[in-house]
């Protein structure tokens, strides 16, 4: 037998065995490759759920900006100076140095 004779028996043996399991009632089997590729549409939100989402966002955003856990824009939050004290946070410093350094004097006399 030569190769058309072996794909064209496989292939009656398939044919065959499709009305054996459709006469059992159960699902056709379809041949390899010329099953069409089942196509989903993609899924659409309703107008009424975007609006339930929209509105639930909202509400949550709005308790997040009372609680004021996190900044809404970042223009909105104060950038924080390095490097460097007031002068009235240096000077206050600088007096709680200097009785720590006079207790420690007395403490050593």
């Amino acid at each position: 037998m030569d190769l058309q004779g072996i794909v064209s028996e496989l292939k009656s043996e398939r044919d065959r065995i499709d009305r054996a399991i459709a006469a059992l009632g159960g699902p056709a089997l379809v041949a390899i490759g010329k099953a069409a590729p089942v196509r989903r549409g993609r899924r659409r939100m309703t107008a009424a759920g975007r609006k339930r989402i929209s509105e639930a966002m909202k509400r949550r955003w709005a308790a997040v900006r009372r609680s004021g856990t996190v900044s809404v824009s970042a223009s909105a939050v104060p950038k924080k100076k390095r490097g460097g004290l007031t002068p009235a946070g240096r000077r206050k410093l600088s007096e709680m140095m200097k009785k720590r350094w006079a207790a420690r004097r007395k403490k050593g006399s």
